[in-house]
């Protein structure tokens, strides 16, 4: 199949205003932006045939082009990372058979993870739209749960059926545990933030409304479910990595601790 990989990146973050820009200390002390090396990471992946950074900026589009990323210029009306790349795919007129949207603020996501999920596409051409998740160990249980103690919005978990089709997703961290019994495994899957979509499955998606439990959580993903769009959870491994996303400020040092220990 042609795949198509684009990294929605936009500067007006509720939570993080000027995200994609932030700097982020590698372990040789060298600075990169949060968009440098999501698109590195991206430009790591084998099968994908062109890779976009989509965005409505001029700082991120100039600094992107400043390190060669090519850009497309989207509108100021997209609501979120999947209405920007079925923007950018319409502006740019691409032709292509699946879609990879890389959030720009995963930069720790490893070049499997995306081709499993065009892999688990390839396999299932009934399958419009697709998702890694990732089980948790303890210490990415830890940082969830530190999070809500604290009030804080982090990382999203998702729960699915034995069909592997999404039941639901949430900022909270579910399904819930009892403190004291955490069992092993732990039955908690971090949803990682790249989706894969047919093109029919993009378009569709700008024509349908902000449902009522995508507007409550924030989760773009949840248009589809509400639609009934069956949302494909591939379940993938970390093979020892940590993966979190930057989804806070306080997040970037423990980013910064998991290049380290790469």
């Amino acid at each position: 199949m042609k795949t198509t990989l684009i990294i929605p990146a936009r500067y007006a973050s509720t939570r993080y205003p000027g995200k994609p820009l932030a700097e982020l200390t590698l372990p040789t002390g060298e600075k990169k932006s949060l968009i440098r090396m999501s698109w590195e990471a991206a430009t790591g992946v084998r099968g994908i045939d062109a890779v976009y950074v989509a965005t409505d900026d001029d700082r991120i589009a100039d600094h992107a082009k400043g390190f060669g990323a090519q850009v497309i210029m989207t509108s100021e009306g997209c609501r979120n990372g999947t209405e920007r790349c079925a923007d950018a795919l319409d502006r740019a007129g691409i032709e292509t058979d699946l879609v990879v949207n890389l959030q720009g603020d995963a930069p720790l996501t490893p070049p499997w993870f995306i081709e499993d999920l065009m892999a688990a596409m390839a396999a299932d051409q009934t399958a419009q739209v697709a998702t890694p998740v990732l089980r948790c160990d303890a210490l990415t249980y830890g940082h969830f749960r530190e999070d809500r103690a604290a009030g804080r919005v982090g990382g999203t978990t998702a729960v699915f059926g034995t069909n592997g089709h999404a039941l639901y997703f949430s900022k909270e961290v579910i399904p819930y545990i009892d403190p004291g019994k955490l069992p092993d495994p732990i039955p908690v899957f971090h949803h990682v933030g790249v989706y894969a979509y047919r093109p029919d499955a993009l378009r569709a998606y700008m024509g349908w409304p902000v449902g009522t439990l995508e507007a409550l959580e924030g989760l773009e993903q949840l248009r589809f479910v509400e639609n009934g769009v069956p949302v494909a959870c591939t379940e993938v491994d970390g093979r020892g990595r940590v993966f979190w996303e930057l989804n806070n400020p306080a997040d970037i040092p423990r980013i910064e601790a998991a290049l380290k220990e790469l």
